[in-house]
């Protein structure tokens, strides 16, 4: 069923950006070099704290992904990847094709050891509250809504944003069973409290336990004299 729903919502979701959503604005690409390039001035701080959020979702994303990715047929960082680029886009496939994964074994790569340590969790959590600060006391919100309901990069921006936000909770159940939280109020509380949540989870969770691969019994063959 999960997987059934995570590629209706792919397909859905891109027959609505390109088919339903409003219409492009001739400035979308000066908007969105302006955006990249730190040239905030003159632009909604709610459209600048969205668009830089935007960025943190595919790390929050990584830190959980790249190792569930590690017990699946398939790695998890191409996907990661491409969500650093089109989000929710790149990061449905993967929901789709994963299957349940609640261990871990083996030790962690570097990589691993990165995006499983609290320093990487501290410092998402430190930036989303930066954002959100940002944003929601500077920003016009009546200017946003216009540009919403006007902009396709700005429309389809936030159902993305919503769409990470609804889609965490797929993968938090099986990271807390790796770690070995089975309180249902943490699972609920991560995830009816959307990026807020998620970035505190990665700040407070516990992490990895590393095991070491059993050794291999070799046979012994008794010689004869």
């Amino acid at each position: 069923m999960k997987t059934w729903v995570a590629w209706g919502l792919w397909l859905g979701f891109i027959v609505y950006a390109f088919g339903f959503s409003p219409p492009d604005q001739a400035d979308t690409v000066t908007l969105i070099q302006a955006l990249a390039s730190g040239q905030w001035q003159g632009i909604n701080p709610l459209i600048v704290a969205l668009f830089n959020i935007m960025g943190l979702w595919p790390m929050i994303y990584a830190s959980v992904l790249l190792i569930d990715g590690s017990g699946q047929r398939f790695p998890a960082w191409p996907f990661v990847l491409g969500s650093f680029a089109v989000g929710a886009f790149a990061l449905l496939p993967y929901m789709g094709l994963r299957r349940p994964n609640p261990s871990f074994s083996g030790t962690k790569s570097k990589l691993l050891a990165l995006v499983d340590s609290r320093w990487n969790g501290a410092a998402i959590a430190l930036g989303v509250f930066v954002l959100l600060g940002y944003g929601c006391w500077t920003g016009d919100w009546g200017d946003f809504v216009q540009q919403w309901q006007t902009s396709r990069f700005i429309h389809v921006m936030s159902l993305d944003f919503c769409l990470l936000g609804l889609l965490f909770p797929v993968v938090l159940g099986d990271d807390m069973a790796r770690r070995g939280l089975t309180a249902r109020w943490i699972f609920w509380a991560v995830a009816l409290t959307p990026l807020v949540g998620p970035a505190l989870y990665l700040a407070l969770r516990p992490p990895l336990q590393e095991s070491s691969p059993e050794p291999s019994l070799q046979p012994t063959v008794a010689s004869s004299s």
